[in-house]
């Protein structure tokens, strides 16, 4: 379980992940020794996957949907694996809701999107349905 102050680290890196541990440690008010060592230790232990740029995917040319994803039961493993082995496929997440999968797609233009999610997605076997939601703009993105 984290504390406070780990707590506040997180939120701190998650607003800015090039944030210097000395400006951490001013607006903390402990030593960047410390925040070296807590965010060493979260590091080590999986609390802090990667750090990386968020990227806008419009801006670059990129259409992107979300895709519910229903599948056969027993194929259920096999699908998922096989939806992380695509490039384009950028997020993948089992479900408890309308979908068995979540997915998110980046893809070139809206043509190529829709043929991926037809021609790739909707015949892996195993899949019943895709449900793609093709994002105009993001409203909030943390």
């Amino acid at each position: 379980m984290l504390d406070e102050t780990d707590t506040k680290l997180l939120w701190m890196l998650k607003e800015n992940a090039r944030i210097p541990f000395l400006e951490m440690a001013k607006r903390l008010r402990i030593s960047e020794s410390t925040i070296r060592n807590r965010v060493n230790n979260m590091e080590k232990n999986g609390i802090i996957k990667k750090y990386s740029a968020l990227v806008e995917p419009s801006r670059i040319g990129y259409s992107v949907a979300i895709v519910g994803i229903d599948v056969m039961p027993e194929k259920f493993l096999d699908v998922a694996k096989k939806l992380t082995e695509f490039d384009s496929v950028r997020f993948v997440a089992t479900s408890s809701g309308d979908h068995m999968l979540m997915t998110e797609i980046w893809m070139e233009s809206a043509s190529k999107l829709r043929d991926f999610i037809s021609n790739e997605i909707g015949r892996i076997d195993g899949v019943t349905r895709t449900c793609p939601a093709i994002i105009n703009e993001k409203l909030k993105e943390i």
